[in-house]
């Protein structure tokens, strides 16, 4: 049975809609291998220091990829994530004369996102993996050199101080999933509930659609809080999103957060990177914009936002002695509600007085 994407078009797709690469033969990209390799280690020694999470899956390992190849790590992910609605899916369009098409357009779709994301994404820790498939390629923190190289040199950025710097962001989300025992596996089990959910009749495409009528009548953007994965979502679904979306504000905030902290006294432009960073996720022409809405990458950049500023109000009340209860149990991970009133996660998590 025919898959309902065709992920080898997907991928050849992305791959001949990448940006330019003018780095790929400069001298400057033999220099990321070995320096992320030493401060990859070092970054994980730093949020440790800051976090007091410690890894128990071992030495983090770092990753140099250009823009192809972080495309074939996404599409290997994203199979992986996705096979229970494909196998679905397939079974339901494989009689159709129409299935090839189907199939086509799917894969042209999801390769020209990954084609445009890949010219933006600077590093990513990736935990979408089965153990038993390709242990090699399991548990890698990746970092994209020509998009590392092009901000460096399009601001100037002193290279080592910057890749520090980029590291401890990605390291701090090796340790929130690597070293709270459980979070890793919470995590894919909402992921997991999410796929499962998916109905795939087409009656639910049409009461999504009369949903994002009624709400652009009543004056709001059905995009705005997530993309099409929650404008096509069933009731069961958006729960569990809202719980990925509580929980990622919650991490994406934490990683900036422990990211400014650590960095703070041993990288004198942090500051500087930090402003850079804020600014360039907010930019882009509004055809950028759009296609932000559209896969819910606006709704992901809220998160970081969001994430910030439940940390600063609840270590304002409770200092990280507070804030260190989230990681005690599933239980005690704030919602999206709760990120968004900081105040109300408070009263449920501190003890009365």
């Amino acid at each position: 049975m025919a898959a309902a994407v065709d992920w080898a078009l997907a991928e050849r797709v992305a791959v001949r809609s990448l940006p330019k690469d003018p780095f790929a033969a400069s001298y400057h990209y033999d220099s990321l291998a070995p320096d992320f390799t030493e401060l990859t280690a070092l970054a994980e020694e730093q949020v440790g220091e800051a976090t007091g999470l410690v890894s128990l899956a071992g030495p983090a390992r770092a990753r140099v990829t250009d823009r192809a190849g972080w495309v074939s790590a996404n599409i290997a992910s994203f199979q992986r994530l996705l096979r229970p609605i494909t196998e679905r899916l397939g079974e339901k369009v494989s009689a159709s004369p129409f299935a090839p098409v189907a199939r086509r357009v799917a894969g042209a779709e999801v390769g020209v996102l990954l084609g445009w994301m890949s010219g933006r994404v600077l590093g990513q820790y990736d935990l979408l993996v089965i153990e038993d498939e390709n242990p090699d390629d399991q548990d890698i923190v990746y970092y994209v050199g020509p998009n590392v190289l092009s901000l460096e040199k399009r601001f100037g950025f002193p290279p080592r101080e910057f890749r520090l710097w980029l590291a401890l962001h990605e390291v701090t989300h090796r340790a929130q999933f690597t070293g709270i025992p459980w979070m890793r596996e919470h995590f894919l089990g909402l992921v997991e509930s999410t796929v499962e959910a998916v109905d795939t009749d087409p009656k639910q495409l049409l009461d999504s659609l009369t949903r994002a009528a009624m709400e652009v009548r009543k004056g709001r953007n059905p995009l705005d809080e997530g993309g099409l994965a929650v404008l096509f979502s069933s009731p069961e679904q958006r729960r569990i999103l809202e719980q990925v979306s509580g929980l990622m504000s919650l991490l994406e905030g934490h990683g900036d957060v422990t990211m400014d902290r650590a960095g703070a006294d041993r990288i004198p432009n942090a500051v500087r990177f930090g402003q850079v960073l804020r600014q360039r996720r907010q930019q882009g022409s509004s055809a950028a914009k759009l296609l932000q809405k559209v896969i819910g990458l606006e709704a992901k950049l809220k998160q970081y936002e969001q994430g910030e500023r439940f940390i600063e109000a609840v270590e304002k009340v409770g200092g990280p002695e507070l804030l260190d209860r989230a990681w005690e149990r599933a239980e005690n991970l704030p919602t999206i509600g709760e990120i968004r009133d900081p105040q109300v996660w408070i009263a449920r998590i501190r003890p009365a007085a």
